[in-house]
């Protein structure tokens, strides 16, 4: 019988029993060559049934001046030069028809998304305001996928990571795919870190499963939240993963999980069936999915990424996906800068011009202009706490 995986401590435990192989190099997560690959099996793939959700209802307060409530970090070219919204949903071209795409998002989100997008009010499902944990937004969206397609294989992304290549990543969506129906799990992708990074959440890896050819798969051991310093080097060294966030289930396996482990959302169910989502969210709860169900059960496992991965979770995941200058600055927009060193500089509006200075964050939006230390940059919401924004600034 399968065991269900462990939550650990930053205390940690013995490490799995093979590490990824492959050099750093771009941004994020390690990317993983198919010779890399320790388990090979071919599949045939008879009938790629995915469906695909992609989170896109937070705040992304970290980004301010950029981002607002009313123009969150899904809209914004952080990546690239499109909405990351638009860049998640490109790099999807290919992997599943356009119709089998779907957009969770706050009501009040959804017509701006739709103008970034040029999607269609069908493509969205509209999930409560930020705080309302995944796990009830991602159990309404299968259950939604069940009553079209019962056989259908859930995929579940974030708006806001930036990936590459794209072409990797749906390889990798379709052999989780494919992995997902034929073992009946509820499959996480696991990125090989390059770093040692105490924002993320990781993943043990435990014992090796059949896997298409030139991929990696396992059951998952423990879930680690996201750890301390001395913790995540450990985890690094001993060959944990950086849970992604990106998960394959099918939707029949996925639903009953849900049952047996996270009855407090199976009971809320039947007001979907009434068409009543106002209800059925207040009932659900607010835990993550992460919380109420994987961590619960002993149907997970793991595929490994062979693309980079990176959360664009605060302004320092610019210096890990954009390309910086000779001096080290990362610059967007119209930036000028003399012997300035290792800075952030991003202009959405107007000239920016730095000079004489080093490691500092500069974002201008507007008629705003945020100058803070990068070392700093994490803590931006503490700060706006101590600003009313709405008074005229006064500095004599």
């Amino acid at each position: 019988m399968s065991r269900r995986p462990r939550v650990v401590s930053e205390a940690g435990r013995a490490g799995p029993e093979t590490r990824a192989s492959g050099d750093a190099g771009g941004f994020g997560a390690r990317s993983l060559s198919a010779a890399a690959s320790t388990t090979r099996r071919c599949f045939v793939t008879s009938r790629l049934d995915a469906w695909v959700t992609i989170l896109a209802g937070g705040a992304g307060s970290r980004f301010w001046p950029l981002s607002t409530p009313e123009r969150p970090k899904q809209l914004l070219p952080l990546a690239s030069p499109n909405p990351l919204l638009v860049d998640t949903l490109n790099r999807l071209r290919g992997f599943v028809p356009p119709e089998r795409v779907k957009v969770l998002t706050q009501e009040k989100l959804v017509e701006p998304l739709q103008a970034a997008a040029g999607l269609d009010r069908a493509s969205f499902l509209t999930e409560p305001p930020p705080g309302g944990g995944t796990a009830s937004a991602l159990v309404r969206a299968a259950w939604e996928i069940a009553r079209a397609d019962p056989e259908a294989v859930h995929v579940s992304l974030h708006a806001d990571a930036a990936v590459r290549p794209d072409a990797a990543f749906r390889e990798v969506l379709t052999a989780g795919v494919e992995l997902a129906r034929r073992e009946r799990l509820l499959v996480t992708v696991a990125a090989p870190p390059d770093r040692p990074e105490t924002g993320y959440g990781y993943i043990e890896p435990g014992e090796l499963l059949p896997a298409p050819e030139g991929h990696r798969a396992y059951r998952v051991r423990s879930f680690v939240e996201k750890p301390g310093a001395e913790a995540a080097a450990r985890y690094v060294e001993k060959g944990y993963r950086w849970n992604t966030g990106i998960f394959v289930w099918p939707v029949k396996t996925f639903l009953a999980e849900v049952e047996a482990q996270a009855p407090k959302i199976a009971r809320a169910l039947p007001h979907l069936e009434r068409g009543d989502a106002a209800s059925y969210f207040r009932d659900a709860g607010t835990a993550a999915v992460d919380v109420a169900v994987l961590e619960r059960s002993r149907r997970v496992g793991s595929i490994d990424a062979t693309f980079e991965w990176e959360d664009v979770g605060s302004w320092e995941a610019l210096a890990r996906i954009r390309q910086a200058d000779a001096s080290g600055n990362v610059c967007h927009g119209d930036v000028q800068t003399a012997e300035a060193r290792r800075n952030i500089v991003f202009a959405e509006s107007g000239r920016v011009v730095v000079a004489g200075v080093s490691d500092l964050l500069v974002a201008r939006a507007g008629d705003v202009t945020l100058v803070i230390p990068r070392s700093e940059s994490a803590n931006i919401k503490r700060y706006l706490n101590q600003i009313d924004l709405n008074d005229d600034l006064d500095c004599s």
